[in-house]
């Protein structure tokens, strides 16, 4: 009877240790009841770790399935900043994405991103912070500043004058003035009013001296604004004349009628750097199957491709010629190019583009975007010291149903100015 009664582990143990004059029988029943037992609960474990990994493999595909996968080699998206502008919408490994900001603010943070082989992005993330003109307080004497953009301007109190309130008005001539010359010095306006004698100066002079045996000096405008952080008076070169000032420009350039800036003679030709060049776009040589026929003084057309010529159908269907020039040290990222298409009549247009860089000399500087489906453009990204000539090549490929159809080329040719104009 004790062999058909389930036992607890205590109990079979407890029956091994208890004297008999035959044990065999009992001990034997005790390990097979004891096996069976272990069995069972060897049994339970396996099938509780089995519903344990079972429900962590159902969490994990769970989350595996709400997170966001990103393509393979690519990095998160970047928002441009708040009063900024973002350049550059390509997020693979090695791809840059540049940032500006508005007129009126400072960018902080990294002007420049690329994407890391681990998913990340290097420099910091940019900011745009609004540009506080008088937070240096520029204004002296106890001048109040008022902001404008980009500008301040200060309200001096009696007494005192200036763009920085900087010296005192009709006693202390500025350290500038060219006392020497005749042609800068004339005599002052006096009228007698109220038994007090009270003098004035032509535009362009100040009083230097005493009100009573002053004189009027010319005021050196070209110094006082280059002195003073002020804006820049003239593009090229300012001279100072008496009572006013006049802006000059270099050999190659003319002055415009602001009175100001300069820009390069044009009739025809393109200024280099060191003088004019003349532009006169040479005809694609023929290779091949491909040849081209000149459509208009800058562009040239493919002619009509064998139907089993692959390589011509693949080479670029229309070449045209663009010239540029550019300031030294252009502020960037600046647009300089843009490529578009057009369905012809009765044609249907294709329904992708795809821009490239095709070639350059100066590589490093340049990126292309696309703005909509039928434009894009090429950027300056990095600043250019001039004087130099780059040339920039810019194809587009045109695709109707993921199908490769033609591409044109636009070879760019970069005058870089020796000035910032």
């Amino acid at each position: 009877m004790l062999l058909g009664k389930q036992r607890t582990p205590s109990a079979l143990l407890g029956l091994l240790c208890l004297p008999s004059l035959n044990p065999q029988p009992q001990l034997l029943a005790a390990i097979q009841q004891m096996q069976q037992l272990l069995k069972g609960q060897e049994t339970r474990f396996s099938e509780g770790l089995h519903a344990v990994r079972s429900r962590l493999s159902t969490i994990h595909a769970s989350l595996a399935k709400a997170a966001p996968q990103l393509p393979a080699g690519s990095c998160p998206a970047l928002q441009a900043p708040a009063y900024g502008r973002k350049f550059g919408t390509k997020y693979l490994v090695d791809r840059k994405v540049h940032f500006a900001c508005d007129p009126g603010f400072q960018l902080l943070g990294s002007s420049t991103r690329m994407c890391q082989a681990n998913g990340s992005w290097t420099g910091e993330e940019p900011r745009c912070a609004e540009i506080s003109e008088c937070s240096s307080s520029p204004c002296q004497n106890g001048g109040t500043c008022l902001e404008g953009l980009n500008n301040f301007k200060c309200l001096c109190p009696p007494q005192w004058t200036g763009t920085t309130c900087q010296y005192q008005a009709q006693t202390a001539p500025p350290t500038w003035s060219m006392l020497d010359d005749p042609a800068f010095r004339r005599q002052p306006r006096c009228a007698q009013i109220a038994q007090t004698q009270q003098c004035s100066c032509d535009p362009g002079f100040h009083m230097s001296g005493l009100t009573s045996n002053g004189i009027c000096q010319d005021l050196n405008e070209c110094k006082v604004y280059h002195q003073e952080g002020g804006p820049r008076l003239c593009a090229h070169v300012c001279v100072n004349i008496p009572g006013s000032f006049c802006c000059s420009c270099p050999a190659g350039y003319v002055l415009l009628g602001d009175g100001k800036s300069c820009e390069g003679e044009w009739a025809g030709i393109h200024l280099a750097p060191s003088g004019f060049q003349c532009v006169t776009p040479q005809c694609p040589p023929a290779t091949g199957n491909v040849s081209y026929v000149k459509t208009s003084p800058f562009q040239w057309e493919r002619n009509l491709c064998p139907m089993e010529s692959r390589s011509c159908h693949q080479a670029p269907k229309t070449i045209s010629f663009h010239y540029l020039s550019l300031p030294s040290k252009l502020q960037t990222p600046a647009p300089l190019f843009r490529m578009a298409t057009a369905a012809a009549p009765g044609r249907p247009g294709p329904d992708s583009l795809r821009f490239g860089m095709a070639g350059s000399n100066s590589r490093g500087h340049f990126m292309v975007q696309r703005l909509d489906r039928h434009t894009g453009e090429l950027l300056l990204v990095q600043s250019l010291q001039g004087p130099r000539t780059i040339h920039v090549d810019v194809d587009m490929a045109e695709y109707l149903d993921r199908v490769f159809q033609t591409k044109h080329l636009s070879k760019i040719t970069l005058f870089v100015s020796a000035y910032e104009f």
